[in-house]
Formats: structure tokens, sequence, C-alpha cells
């Protein structure tokens, strides 16, 4: 297997440098989820923030719906982007996370709109009735294609659906493969979202891979 291209780091650091800067409680989450979590890398970071930031604010979205917590810097993103009656429904697996997202949620000028679900996603998915305007979805990558099955259901005529890590890290390159089962899952998805006529979607290569989907008009 090949080595999978990766954008150089230098670019990355200027995106950043060149985004408006992190408020002072994402600042914090940042630093302690370097600090105390375990793929402290798994964290959205300020350029990824900024783009959620505007997708929102173009939808005018008032209800959110993500699909991974980690340690609650994107839903904080997020919240920060909707009106004051606006809310981000997120969903954790783990306690641990969860107690931490929690803890930097509540002392976050946003806690009031964030609800932090915890258990598996697709039951709680189950139980909550949409519309949601927009569904950020970062969590098991094998779990990808069940997330968006579920989600698209409870999306708003002109909702988005947006979905992380869709480069894997350039394995999803067919020439990159590095044979998980969770690489496998989101190659497919990315296929059948570009052949989907019912959708319009676009793989945006801000930092692991963004994709941005949405129903298509008419």
């Amino acid at each position: 297997m090949s080595v999978a291209p990766r954008i150089p780091d230098e670019l990355s650091t200027y995106a950043e440098r060149a985004t408006t800067p992190a408020p002072e409680h994402l600042r914090r989450v940042q630093a302690d989820t370097a600090a105390e979590l375990d793929c402290p890398q798994m964290l959205s970071g300020i350029v990824e923030g900024r783009l959620l930031q505007a997708l929102l604010w173009a939808a005018g979205a008032k209800r959110v719906l993500e699909i991974g917590t980690y340690s609650g810097y994107s839903a904080l993103a997020m919240a920060e982007a909707l009106p004051p009656d606006g809310t981000v429904v997120t969903c954790e697996l783990s306690p641990e996370r969860a107690d931490f997202a929690r803890r930097h949620v509540d002392a976050s000028p946003y806690g009031d709109r964030i609800e932090i679900r915890v258990g598996p996603a697709l039951d709680t998915l189950a139980e909550l009735r949409g519309p949601f305007d927009l569904v950020f979805i970062d969590a098991d990558k094998a779990g990808y294609p069940a997330y968006y099955e579920a989600a698209l259901p409870l999306l708003a005529p002109r909702g988005l659906i947006v979905l992380d890590n869709t480069l894997m890290g350039g394995a999803a390159l067919p020439e990159h493969d590095d044979g998980r089962e969770a690489t496998r899952a989101v190659r497919e998805l990315n296929q059948r979202l570009a052949a989907d006529e019912s959708v319009v979607s676009v793989l945006l290569s801000v930092r692991d891979g963004v994709t941005v989907v949405r129903r298509r008009a008419g």
C-alpha cells in the first residue's frame, strides 16, 4: 500500500491563522481535550468549526443534530451560530466523553442551547422528531451509512447533512486503501452520494474531508 497524500501541515496551519480566532471557551475545550482525552486529533478545530457556523448562518438554522459529541467542541461552535432559541442535540456513546463535554458546555455561554444524549446514536435517533436544519455526522466511520439513513428522514426540506472525515486521511482513494471496514464504509458512502440523483453532495478538502449534502430541488 502506497503512502496516502495529505494536505501539508504548513497549509493547515496557515488556514487556521487566516480564520477568525476561536473564543476563549473553545480554546479551553481544545487545551483540555489534548490534556485529558484519548485521540485529541478527533477534535474538529477552528477551521471546521467556522465552516459549520457559516453553513448554519446561511441556512438560518435553529435546530441541529450532531452524531458524535467527543469533547463538545463542534457542538459549542455550532451553538454559537444559532439564535437564542436554537438548540443542538448531540449524541455520544461514551459516558466519560459526555461528562467531559457537559462540563465545558455548562461553563460556556451556550449551555442552554445544547442537549447531550448518551447512548448508541441509532437508538437516540429513533426517539427524536425532526425536522433538523443541519445534521453533523462525526462518529465511528463504519456506522456512517446507517447514521446517514437514520438522519435523512429527520432533515428539514432545505436542511443539510454534513459528514466529517470523508477523505479518511487519504485512504478513501482505492489506491491507498488501508483495508479497514471504516474506510470501506466511508468510500462506499462517498460513491453512493455522488451517484444519488435525489441529493446534491460536495466533498470539500477541509481538514480530513467534509461532505455537505442537500436534497435535490424539485
